[in-house]
């Protein structure tokens, strides 16, 4: 593994991590209904710092090895589609519109941990609780949006 890389993959990962701050719950989700199965709040960074650095050291892991493009381009992509969920989410609020990212980063981080498995069985594993963590997620999305039916996004205008 190469360190440099590890380094340069971390900083993307927290880079993405910062929508949290930019975008933060606040009253507005806390007044949403939410499942009773929703995790407590403290979890929720304990969890994305725990997952940036597994998956860092996943793709510094794949990135020197040949044949690491597929792994290469869907840790790239997930990171993406990671970054515009949460403005999505909780900065437009658009709790439907952001099924479609959601979706969309699940099958990235799916396609992580398949070629990652490819390459490495250790940054394949480093996957894993990713793309756990991701299932939940849009679990959560998709039931907060059905019970929530009436909530109104915000316009860009309004940010």
């Amino acid at each position: 593994m190469d360190p440099l890389i590890f380094v340069v993959l971390l900083a993307a990962c927290f880079a993405a991590g910062t929508t949290g701050a930019m975008f933060p719950t606040g009253p507005w989700y806390e007044r949403l209904e939410k499942p009773s199965w929703v995790p407590p709040n403290w979890l929720f960074p304990v969890a994305w710092t725990t997952i940036y650095f597994l998956i860092a050291f996943a793709g510094a892991r794949a990135a020197p090895m040949e044949g690491s493009h597929y792994a290469m381009a869907f840790w790239a992509l997930q990171i993406a589609l990671n970054t515009l969920w949460t403005p999505i989410f909780f900065g437009l609020r658009r709790l439907k519109g952001s099924l479609p990212v959601m979706a969309l980063l699940w099958m990235s981080v799916a396609g992580c941990t398949y070629t990652h498995f490819q390459l490495d069985f250790w940054a394949g594993l480093a996957f894993v609780p990713y793309l756990t963590w991701v299932t939940v997620a849009s679990a959560l999305n998709l039931s907060v949006a059905r019970l929530n039916p009436d909530e109104k996004p915000v316009q860009p205008s309004q940010l």
